[in-house]
């Protein structure tokens, strides 16, 4: 095969930043994707309707001439988070949904949730008028390894959760483990599941190759290999389910490259060619479609999109970094290597 065609797919967890940042890497993703579910956790966070709306604005401002990229936005949900916002996001046309970020479980989530029972009354709210909740899906316990967070998450939180609000729309966020591809599976309609490019290629050996790599680091941390299988046999399966998030988080490489790096892999300008990898070292190319272009609309209520987008068969190097909001750049996931598809718009 020397060309795929596909119906103009959508990113649904997508971590833009703002100011300069936003204006670096919004191109990429809106070269690549008509739309996007745009992550909440600025400093301060989104938190209200309001403030949803004047960050959306901000993305509108920055998208480069003619494009039509639309930005899909979020709330953080917070232990305060009104019932009373919830309704205010149904009125609303551009708020699809709220983000849990158990509190200290990623990058920005300090101001996230201590303890999900606090939240009832809004969960409540969110599912009598179906609005999804987005889930970080670690527990931050320190008596839990890190290795084990996610799978802990589904015994501890989202089985609970479930029992008591079924009809809430939930899904369980780039997912790394065999635990949460079953759990996903074999859950009712309500629940589904993001899966990067990351946690498709690449286990945890990757992080350490000939020493650490930072560039490899995100949360939730890649996994044991058994893992990464079962991920890619999610994503390829063809169930609707699964749905295309590439979690791409900007960091500048001089916050990556340093004692306590952040977390997080750039696939904004790639995304697309690193998901038709996995799928084609599947052999699963098929199903690249559903994946990228139809089960996340699906699951939001959302029209498909027209048109198309094509990859054609070409080797083309990586950059090793690409411009950002200060001299140092960001290194891009697989900086430097030779990627086999390149998107032809």
């Amino acid at each position: 095969m020397t060309e795929i065609k596909i119906t103009a797919p959508d990113d649904w967890h997508l971590h833009v930043r703002d100011g300069a940042a936003l204006a670096a890497v919004l191109p990429a993703t809106a070269k690549q994707f008509a739309r996007a579910i745009i992550m909440p956790n600025l400093r301060p966070p989104v938190r209200t309707v309001a403030e949803a709306a004047a960050y959306r604005q901000r993305i509108l401002e920055a998208l480069p001439a003619g494009s039509a990229f639309e930005p899909l936005m979020t709330l953080y949900l917070t232990d305060t988070t009104p019932p009373e916002e919830i309704v205010r996001v149904k009125e609303s046309s551009f708020v699809k949904a709220l983000k849990l970020y158990p509190a200290g479980a990623t990058t920005n989530s300090d101001a996230g949730v201590t303890d999900l029972a606090k939240c009832d009354k809004t969960l409540e709210k969110m599912a009598e008028l179906g609005i999804p909740l987005l889930t970080h899906g670690e527990v931050t316990d320190p008596a839990v390894d890190v290795f084990d967070r996610e799978a802990r998450f589904i015994e501890r939180v989202m089985m609970p959760l479930r029992a008591r609000l079924p009809q809430l729309k939930v899904v369980f966020e780039h997912i790394t483990t065999r635990e949460a591809a079953q759990y996903v599976s074999e859950a009712d309609a309500n629940v589904g599941a993001t899966l990067t490019p990351q946690h498709l290629l690449y286990n945890r050996n990757e992080i350490f190759k000939g020493g650490i790599r930072p560039h490899f680091y995100c949360l939730p941390v890649l996994k044991r290999e058994e893992h990464r299988v079962a991920l890619v046999k999610a994503a390829t399966s063809g169930s609707p389910k699964f749905f295309l998030g590439t979690d791409s988080a900007p960091h500048a490489r001089n916050t990556k490259e340093v004692a306590c790096g952040c977390a997080g892999c750039y696939t904004a300008p790639h995304a697309l060619e690193l998901y038709a990898e996995a799928f084609e070292a599947a052999g699963a190319l098929d199903k690249l479609e559903g994946f990228a272009s139809f089960h996340g609309p699906d699951f939001y209520g959302l029209p498909r999109n027209s048109g198309e987008v094509t990859l054609t068969r070409l080797d083309w190097k990586l950059p090793e970094s690409v411009p950002y909001i200060d001299e140092s750049g960001i290194v891009p996931l697989k900086a430097g290597e030779t990627m086999r598809w390149k998107f032809a718009g």
